[in-house]
């Protein structure tokens, strides 16, 4: 342990170190390289309130200079920018079945252990590995802590990566991963679940109980760490969380959210001729429109949103694991879908807000509270079907042309 006279000497000399090499190895100027070093160390008291010492602060931050690419990437993710039908083609697609059913026997055994702790399918779990890194073959080899300090300095998001990357202090001065492990995405993610900090905090789990877990290295730890986090994220076990519906010729699309019960009630059957499960919340999605394919989505549905926020990446990860576990789906075929921009829907959004129909975030991502202010819209109007989609031509409506 050194004294506090010598570690600043050493703090001191670290400073002025890594002031000189931000300025050669990123072109910045001497105030800017400066600005990052003075950045970092300003963030000391958080870390050190969250339980990180000094000694592993200071060896985390002293090499550490800015990502000069990680501030160009594009800030709009693709499953929030195109169409859930383009979206769908590229991530479930014949290839990644087969390697997930290959999966899925390869690593019976965790996935077993992991269902009957947590209660969540296998075929579920090995479809999140498969969407997040192809099954563990993508994981990223980015400097995790280089980009969080990067996108905590000069970020959209500042506040949510200062707190990822005091997160990432703490798995280090827990001993939870070495330097070395800390691996990624360009955003921070981790590993085969692609975790963030926060999120290994939360929820990475050892297979066997022993030791931390390593989701970079263990398929086993990475199966136990999904199922852990869908469990806590609100996972009811025995419903699915998609079922594609059959919706009868005389449906009025007055209603969107019911329970299965009701929804048989009202003629609504699965498309393979299977029964609806008995019970359960469920809400009708229609990704395409009414031309499409119809789902009843289940509250897993959801509990998967909370590893992804879009719709497109839930149900991609929804139909991967159906299709894994042999179920064909959809069964009814894509239609042409033309996307909405991003400044289209924010568009959409303001003015769903200003007509009283929408209570969300003006955000340009399509989601369930969009949607249903659409449905809503659509109602109020008279539109046919009210299929809660979002087109151009309800845009036009709400623009009163």
């Amino acid at each position: 342990m050194r004294s506090k006279e010598s570690l600043s000497v050493v703090i001191d000399r670290r400073r002025a170190l890594q002031g000189l090499a931000l300025g050669l190895t990123v072109g910045a100027s001497p105030a800017r390289a400066l600005d990052f070093a003075q950045f970092l160390q300003n963030l000391w008291p958080q870390a050190q309130e969250a339980g990180v010492s000094r000694e592993t602060f200071e060896a985390a931050v002293s090499s550490l200079t800015p990502e000069p690419g990680v501030l160009a990437k594009p800030k709009a993710q693709a499953e929030f920018t195109i169409s859930i039908p383009a979206y769908l083609a590229g991530a479930v697609t014949n290839g990644r079945v087969s390697r997930g059913q290959s999966v899925a026997a390869e690593l019976a055994g965790p996935l077993r252990r992991a269902t009957a702790r947590h209660g969540v399918p296998g075929e579920i779990i090995v479809a999140v590995l498969g969407v997040e890194s192809n099954f563990g073959t993508a994981t990223g080899g980015a400097d995790v802590l280089k980009v969080l300090a990067t996108l905590a300095w000069k970020g959209h998001r500042a506040e949510t990566f200062i707190e990822e990357f005091v997160d990432a202090l703490i798995m280090l001065e827990k001993g939870y991963a070495t330097r070395a492990q800390l691996r990624g995405s360009w955003a921070g993610a981790m590993g085969e679940p692609q975790f963030m900090p926060s999120a290994y905090l939360k929820f990475a789990e050892s297979d066997d109980g022993a030791g931390a877990p390593d989701i970079w290295r263990s398929h086993a730890d990475a199966i136990a760490s999904i199922a852990n986090f869908l469990a806590k994220s609100g996972w009811v076990a025995g419903v699915p969380a998609v079922v594609e519906a059959r919706l009868p010729e005389s449906f009025d699309y007055a209603a969107f959210d019911l329970d299965f019960g009701r929804w048989r009630a009202l003629g609504v059957a699965r498309a393979d001729g299977e029964a609806l499960p008995s019970g359960g919340a469920a809400s009708l999605y229609l990704p395409a429109g009414a031309d499409g394919p119809a789902f009843l989505i289940s509250d897993n549905f959801e509990a998967i949103r909370q590893y992804n926020t879009s719709d497109a990446y839930a149900m991609s990860v929804a139909l991967l694991a159906e299709r894994i576990a042999g179920r064909e789906i959809p069964l009814t075929p894509w239609p042409r879908v033309a996307p909405l921009s991003t400044a289209d829907v924010k568009a959409m959004q303001q003015l769903l807000t200003e007509k009283g129909y929408y209570r969300g975030t003006i955000d340009g991502k399509l989601g369930r509270t969009s949607r249903n202010a659409v449905h809503a819209f659509q109602i109020a109007e008279g539109i046919q079907p009210a299929d809660g989609f979002a087109t151009k031509g309800v845009l036009a409506r709400l623009r009163g042309r």
